[in-house]
This record gives structure tokens, sequence and C-alpha cells, in this order.
């Protein structure tokens, strides 16, 4: 049964009495069923859940430290029938010291002991008074709970059945400066999970999260952590119970803060994904040098049956799109980006003057509002600006005068050259019927257009500003040595889902009336490039969404397949889930199939890519993110879809 790279886990804070180990262990196992029952693959509780955190100077009482024991040997019994893998926290003696340990349990075995590295003695942490480090013990044989069991120090990661690979940290493990996760995850684990106690103070909870954040984000990893909730006594702190869960440093799960029931967060980790960021990045690559795998001890954890796979994890139709509640600022700082690249190349070659080919659509506006952000910026009148329309055969009222009227309202230099006498000519002398609509008539159209900004630029000593976009690129929508070619191109790595929000953003972030209802008309504009006659009603007959498919759908394609390098089938069955009753399944895979031909077959313009800044996570640069061979097979990509 294939998982697509995903594994589910969970983060429980039971309901714990302090040294009432039975009614712990009930708790626990309630929770551990109910987890069973959902298809979880590994779940965590919080630190000592087995005793209660706070038992103080009780764990110096052997009555404790046994029923301790005897708890966990029945924790085996309960689970000897089960697929999970559950980790408990639980004080366990080893010779002549008394360690904080996480107990990994399967299948009624004891997979493993984790001693915690860091103990915690300042403030309000008295641990050092009850327990010793991990780096305190030598490696030692033990039986407990029934089981005979090495006890060590050495780091460990665990091999999942279904693939995934996770290793295991206490509390203060995660705040020391070099957490074990760390050498962990550079070992190879996936998936990190942190048996916590940390109580609640003002602000404390914030830099938690930020803590748990930077650290999964450092280490590429997921990142499940359980803290101690309700029922720990609240003799001089209180508990909040954080079960919180994170992949690749953002958030994808999270509990009840001060919640008086027991609570269980559960959610699907992509470690494929992560494997994926792993490789890509050379950093994380070159710093797995310093780990000696001959250092680590490997677990196989135990087979288990497997239900057929259900994705239960939100997938975000437009992946570019930055989260709404962070999207002024993201916007804000996409603009900033653009205009500080073509700032740099106008500075570098003492350019005052741009051209720019406005047609009333959507590119060509971002690329124009780019130009005017930037002019004022570098303190540049406006009119070295030069707009410049081009009507042909296809355009229509509505663009043209949208491009004439916002060209007008920000005050930019506007040129008004019909392409329908040249192409005309042109058409006659390479012997084209004009009547024949086909590609021939489209390019040369969209050739002439950018010979007359070329033209322009070195009549007025300017730069031909590029309009195209990242979205165009991946599918070649781009006219090779027309619409293709520019001096610099400040949408190069924009995908066509975000210049809608950018330029919404424009339209609704103080500028003026006229511009304003200008943009919001041009939004609303089907996205067409104009090559094919008007409809008899004057209307867009050209649309490019019926031609190659719905942007949204390929922005999703070009995202996962770059940014992730996930294969056709899960990218197939990621955009199911996402556009699930927007698009049938069959109409997601026609268009997957368009995206991957035309993907692989216009990789030749992509080679010749003018300059333009990486704005987001993912470009088509030939001098950046995208090496890719012109002549490259798609067959095994297609054939996965087929």
């Amino acid at each position: 049964m294939m998982n697509y790279g995903y594994i589910k886990v969970a983060s429980a804070i039971p309901s714990v009495k302090v040294g009432d180990c039975q009614f712990n262990l009930q708790e626990i196992e309630q929770m551990i069923a109910r987890a069973e029952g959902q298809g979880v693959e590994v779940i965590v509780f919080p630190e000592l859940s087995i005793t209660g955190y706070t038992c103080q100077d009780l764990f110096r009482q052997q009555l404790l430290l046994d029923v301790a024991e005897q708890s966990v040997l029945m924790l085996l019994d309960f689970t000897r029938q089960l697929d999970i893998i559950v980790i408990v926290g639980a004080p366990v003696q080893v010779g002549m010291i008394l360690l904080n340990c996480a107990v990994v349990i399967q299948k009624g075995e004891i997979l493993a002991i984790i001693p915690k590295t860091y103990l915690p003695n300042y403030s309000e942490f008295y641990e050092k008074r009850w327990f010793a480090s991990s780096q305190d013990s030598h490696p030692t044989e033990i039986i407990y709970a029934g089981s005979k069991t090495m006890v060590t120090a050495q780091p460990t990661i665990f091999r999942t059945y279904t693939g995934a690979t996770f290793g295991v940290e206490l509390c203060e493990d995660v705040w020391a400066p070099e957490p074990p996760s760390t050498f962990l995850t550079l070992a190879g684990a996936d998936i990190i999970f942190n048996l916590s106690a940390s109580d609640e103070l003002i602000g404390k909870h914030a830099y938690l999260q930020q803590l748990l954040s930077q650290q999964s984000a450092r280490t590429m990893s997921g990142y499940v952590y359980s803290g101690s909730g309700f029922g720990e006594s609240t003799q001089d702190v209180v508990y909040g119970g954080n079960a919180l869960i994170y992949e690749n440093g953002k958030c994808i799960a999270e509990s009840e803060r001060f919640s008086f029931e027991p609570q269980m967060v559960v959610s699907q980790i992509d470690y494929e994904k992560l494997r994926a960021e792993r490789r890509n990045n050379t950093t994380f690559v070159n710093a797995q040098r310093r780990v000696e795998q001959g250092n680590v001890r490997f677990i196989d954890c135990h087979s288990i049956s497997q239900d057929d796979f259900t994705l239960m994890r939100n997938i975000s139709p437009t992946p570019f799109i930055p989260e709404l509640e962070n999207m002024k600022d993201a916007c804000e700082e996409i603009f900033n980006i653009q205009i500080a690249g073509l700032a740099k190349r106008l500075v570098h070659t003492n350019c005052r003057t741009v051209v720019v080919g406005i047609s009333g659509g959507l590119d060509s506006t971002l690329a124009l509002l780019v130009c005017v952000r930037t002019f004022d910026k570098l303190k540049l009148p406006r009119t070295g600006i030069i707009g410049v329309t081009m009507p042909g055969f296809g355009t229509t009222d509505r663009t043209y005068t949208n491009a004439m009227a916002l060209m007008k309202s920000l005050g930019v230099t506007i040129k008004e050259v019909s392409i329908k006498k040249s192409c005309i000519q042109h058409f006659e002398d390479i012997e084209h019927d004009i009547s024949v609509h086909d590609v021939t008539y489209e390019n040369g159209q969209a050739r002439e257009r950018t010979q007359i900004l070329m033209d322009l630029s070195n009549k007025y000593n300017g730069m031909v500003i590029g309009t195209g976009d990242l979205s165009e690129l991946a599918l070649g929508w781009a006219t090779y040595n027309g619409d293709h070619m520019s001096m610099y191109g400040v949408n190069v790595s924009i995908p066509k889902t975000l210049i809608c929000y950018l330029v919404q953003y424009v339209a609704e972030s103080g500028i003026d009336t006229d511009s304003r209802a200008t943009l919001t008309d041009i939004i609303d504009t089907p996205i067409s490039p104009e090559l094919i006659p008007a409809d008899e009603q004057g209307n867009i007959a050209q649309k490019t969404e019926d031609l190659v498919g719905p942007y949204i759908l390929h922005d999703f394609f070009l995202y996962y397949m770059l940014r992730c390098g996930f294969r056709p089938s899960k990218i197939y069955m990621l955009a199911c889930h996402a556009f699930m009753g927007e698009f049938d399944e069959e109409t997601i895979k026609k268009w997957l199939r368009v995206f991957l031909r035309r993907f692989f077959a216009q990789q030749f313009k992509r080679s010749c890519l003018p300059d333009g800044p990486k704005v987001g996570s993912v470009s088509l640069s030939p001098r950046g993110d995208w090496r890719m061979p012109s002549d490259a097979c798609s067959t095994l990509w297609v054939k996965e879809v087929d």
C-alpha cells in the first residue's frame, strides 16, 4: 500500500494524577486505543507521564519506581496486539543512578529506552536532585518491565515499517545550545518526538513555539512535542498542556492551552518532502559530514497491517499564495524584491528610461506598477517610463481602454503603435494567408511587438522590461524571441495565481481612484494573448486557460514538481484532495498530462531566459534553481499519470 511518504503521528496530553501510576496508565491506554483506531503510527506522551513529572522527592521512593516499572509492564501487555508505536516517559533505575527516560514500545516489546541528556537545574527546576544525565551513564543492559534492554546514551534512530525514521529527545534537550535532535536529524531521522514538562510563564509559550519552529526548520524535520498539562502539581508552577506538531518550521497541528480535559492532536508529516528538502540543501548535506554512522544505533520497528491511505491534511490549492493573515506584508515584500532588482539594473546601466509593452492584461500591469514604484523610489520622473500599447488583430476595446487609462492615471509616457499594417506586410512577404489563424499568424504578431519595444529602447536609450511570468515559462506559453525576450524580466519568478493578488493589493492599498477602477477591471478580464480576432460582440475570443488549462492547476503542479520533487502520482493525489468539488479527477489528470508534456518540451525557452529577480521558493532561471536538458524525455513522468 502506498502511503505517498506520509506518516500519521499524534501528540497526547492525558489526564494525570501525581504519583498515581495506575490512574495515569489507564488514561494513557485510553488515548493509545483512540490513536490506534485512527491509524496513528507513532504517539508520544509527556515527560514522566507514567508517574507525573512533579513527584519531586517521591522519585527517591522505591515504591514509586517499582510501580512505575509495573505500569510499563502492563502497558507492554496492552500494546501486544496493536501496531502503534508508543513513547511514554518513566523513571528508570540503571545500576546506581536514576534516569529520566522515554520508553519506546511496540507490539508488547520495548524497542529502546532513551535517557534524557540535559537536566535543568535552575530557577524552578531541580532535576539533578533526582536524576542523572545520559552523559553520566555507561551502556548497561538491564531487566526492565520483564524485558532485557540496553540503556545507552548512544544516539538512536528508529525505522518504521512504512519507511519513516525518527529520534527522541526530552524537554530541556531542545533548549540546549546543541540539542540531541540536531545530531539525530543529521544522522537521518526524519522526525523528532519530544516528551516535555515545561511550565507556563508570561511570554514563554511564544518563545517555545519559536524554538520548536526554528529547530524543525533548521533540521528540516518533523517535530512532535508533548508537554505536561492539567493534573500536574501546581504547588509552585502551572503546566498548560502543549501538544504541537511541526513540519520544516511550520506548525501543522496544536492543542488548546490550559484545557482541563485530555487532548490528542493528530496530523500527517510528509517525510518524503523533508527528504527532498534535505537533498536539495547543500548546507544540510555538508553538515552530515560530522556524523559517524558507526556511532548511531538503528532500531527497526515491527511490521504493521495497513489500511488504505487517506490524506487528512489540508492542502492549499494555491501553494504560491501566502497565508491570508500575512498577505499584506508578503505582497509588499514581493514588490520590494522586484523593485530592488530593477533599481540595481537601472543604476548599474545608468539608464533613466524603460520601455514596457502594455496590453491591458495582468502581467503587463504588474510590470508597469513595479516600474512606477521603482522610479518613485529612485526619484526619477515617471515620464521616463514609456508605456507602449500595440493594438493588433485581436485587441478588444476593453483591454485597449484599460491599457490607455492605466498609463494615463499613473502619469507615464504613452505611445500607441498599431501592428496591423506591419504584420500584414510581413505576412505578404513570407506568403502567409492572413485568414489562416495558425501559429505563424499568432507568433508573427508577438515578434512584431517585441521588435517595436526593442527599437524604441534603442531610440530612447532605454531598457525593455519583460512582462512574462513563471507560469508561462513553465508551460512555454511565450513566443520564442517574441514576448519571451526582454532586457530585464521583473515578473520572471512570479506565478500567474500570485500576480492577481499583487495587482489586487495595489488596487486596495492607497492608489488613486482612477487607477483603482482600472486595476479592478483588469483583474476581472479573461487571460488572453489577444492574437486572434475578437468575436462578433467584440469580446476576447482566445482565452489562454481554454487552450492550456487552468493556471490554478498548473501552478499547483509546478510548485510540487519543482519545490518538492514529487512524482506525478503524488502530485495527482494532492491535487485531487486540494481541488475536490472544483475539478473532477479526470480533468485534473488531463491537465497534469498537458503540464508535464509542455514542461519538458519547452525547456529550450527557459535555457535562454533574460535576467530577472527570484522572488519565491521556485525559479526556472537556468542560472539559478533549474538546470535541465532541453531534450530531456518526459516519458517516465507522463506514463505515471496514464
